[in-house]
């Protein structure tokens, strides 16, 4: 096995280097993302709809896991992961709502 100059074998970091390289595009797709469910929100606050879409998360959920299982991924990671990418959804989407769903900032409340 070829070694590098650190003593790292070359094809290891080859791979390291391939992972690096996604979690920057995974960082940068999730921005886009975020930036795309912001005007969500602030099209949803401007009409006085729910933060959150049951119905949406629901059908989400099921071609996620879909997309998951074609992929050779665990349908399960894959919810739990949008589970929680949507939680943020829902959370920034109450923030442009007005109705913070952090603590509250009022000691009587």
């Amino acid at each position: 096995m070829a070694m590098s100059e650190s003593g790292v074998p070359e094809e290891l970091q080859r791979l390291r280097g391939s992972i690096d390289n996604l979690d920057a595009a995974i960082v940068h797709i999730m921005a886009e993302r975020f930036k795309i469910t912001k005007r969500v929100g602030q099209l949803k606050a401007a009409q006085g709809l729910p933060a959150a879409d049951p119905n949406r998360e629901r059908q989400q959920i099921a071609r996620l896991r879909a997309l998951a299982h074609d992929a050779g991924l665990d349908p399960e990671f894959a919810e739990k992961l949008l589970s929680f990418i949507v939680s943020e959804v829902v959370r920034h989407h109450l923030q442009i709502a007005g109705r913070d769903s952090g603590p509250s900032r009022d000691p009587d409340a």
